[in-house]
């Protein structure tokens, strides 16, 4: 199999998608572009391993078949190797779990313009609007839920690592970043979660990268 990611200092999708491959157990190529230089624009426009997606990332090859979009690339990996090594086994547990990564995959839009993922930076004393401030009361609000009610096997949202911690690992960066409070519950979570073995990788990654998108690096202004 092949991973084709994009900037791992700024590309969430990508974080998604590596992470999916990763917990699946199989081996694979991982390559990298920088989604905002030349070579990147000159791979999409001779589209090659690019084609079908569009010129979008992450892009998953495994032999005939081409899954692009982080939530189809997790499925097809579940498909292959098994679904409880990406879903909890509780069929109560499983349902909270979809749902949670379904909302993550379609929502927080606000957020997700306001505070780019920059695992490289750190900002402080951002001026939230009501909207961000909205998604993250969401967000806290169904960690808080899944703790609860299925989190005691572990440290992660459902006890054990699978698919919403996947999915929600980009929201870890993020608040880290932005230096958003959160309560003890979630400040333990997102410690066990930056602390797993494949995020560190990651991060050690994102920090030795040499590309730099000007935008998102400099001080957010009004967020």
């Amino acid at each position: 199999m092949k991973l084709i990611i994009g900037n791992k200092n700024y590309s969430s999708w990508s974080l998604r998608g590596w992470l999916a491959v990763k917990q699946s157990g199989l081996h694979f190529e991982e390559l990298t572009v920088n989604i905002n230089g030349e070579d990147w624009e000159e791979a999409k426009r001779e589209q090659g391993d690019f084609a079908p997606s569009g010129g979008k990332v992450p892009i998953l090859w495994d032999g005939d078949a081409v899954i692009w979009d982080s939530l189809a690339i997790l499925e097809y990996l579940a498909d292959r190797v098994g679904r409880d090594r990406f879903w909890p086994k509780d069929d109560a547990a499983r349902g909270m779990a979809r749902s949670m990564v379904a909302e993550m995959h379609s929502s927080y839009l606000p957020l997700r313009r306001s505070m780019p993922m920059n695992v490289r930076r750190r900002f402080e004393g951002a001026q939230l609007t009501d909207e961000v401030k909205g998604n993250i009361v969401r967000i806290l609000t169904l960690w808080a839920e899944a703790r609860a009610r299925f989190g005691k096997g572990g440290p992660f949202l459902f006890g054990t690592f699978c698919a919403a911690d996947i999915f929600y690992a980009p929201i870890v960066s993020r608040f880290l970043t932005y230096g958003i409070g959160v309560p003890g519950f979630a400040e333990a979570y997102m410690q066990a979660l930056w602390e797993h073995e494949w995020m560190q990788a990651w991060v050690n990654a994102a920090e030795d990268e040499q590309w730099v998108i000007a935008q998102w690096d400099a001080p957010p202004v009004n967020t």
